[in-house]
């Protein structure tokens, strides 16, 4: 096993941000778990815990500067320096782009976006110091072919694309890495939200664009950022890994 290093994973209390927890714990890295939902971060680093993993967990708000901001640095005092920070952090949701208001639409580049630049900017300076780092960036393969009623989600999870790949740019020559996981359809709580509501379909309908025949979960994505998070994936920035069942070729 490689030194283990200290994660930040935003969005880490549910979900895929949950799952990455969960197995850069099981590589040895000590885990901060943020999320907007504290109480669930808290359930995610106290398994952490029981499983013997170092973890703890911040509520946060990733759109708010100073929370943010206040989120990273209680983790750096509370586990070290970071050198690993997966964003995971996201909302998502469903309405025709004649519906969507000036305020929804802020809403989303604020958390989906803006926060993805707040989390990169406040975790790069320990990176830099140290001429190692692991950005791995959530967004979504709605960014890379658009979706239905998602223009706005589509568009900030595009825009989180981009920005890796600069970011990757930007400090390749450092040591730092940045690579983006656009997943397509993953059984996570927010998807089994949005077939309640009514706004997707069953699994069995969405199974059908998937040629793998199955449905994602949380540990296919959690597997390839436990990659590019390691020693070994050193070599590699700059590139959207769709995990995706073959959907998005």
């Amino acid at each position: 096993m490689e030194l283990g290093r200290t994660a930040v994973v935003t969005g880490g209390g549910s979900g895929l941000g949950e799952a990455i927890c969960t197995r850069l714990a099981q590589d040895g890295h000590r885990v901060a778990v943020l999320d907007r939902d504290g109480e669930a971060a808290e359930k995610v680093a106290a398994g952490v815990q029981a499983q013997g993993g170092d973890a703890i967990a911040v509520a946060v708000d990733v759109s708010d500067e100073d929370s943010l901001t206040h989120a990273v640095d209680l983790a750096r005092s509370s586990l070290g320096p970071i050198g690993i920070l997966v964003t995971s952090a996201a909302i998502s949701g469903f309405t025709r782009l004649d519906k969507i208001t000036l305020d929804e639409w802020n809403r989303y580049l604020a958390v989906n976006l803006t926060g993805t630049f707040l989390s990169v900017r406040a975790a790069l300076p320990d990176m830099v110091e140290a001429k190692w780092g692991r950005i791995v960036t959530i967004s979504s393969a709605a960014g890379q072919q658009g979706a239905a009623r998602q223009a706005h989600y589509s568009a900030t999870k595009g825009g989180v694309i981009a920005m890796t790949k600069s970011i990757a740019i930007d400090y390749a020559a450092q040591g730092i890495t940045a690579n983006t996981v656009p997943p397509f359809v993953i059984d996570t709580p927010m998807l089994r939200q949005q077939q309640q509501a009514g706004k997707l379909p069953p699994a069995e309908y969405l199974t059908k664009a998937v040629p793998a025949g199955r449905l994602g979960v949380g540990d296919d994505v959690a597997n390839l950022c436990s990659y590019l998070c390691s020693e070994g994936a050193g070599y590699v920035t700059g590139q959207v890994i769709g995990v995706n069942g073959g959907a998005v070729l």
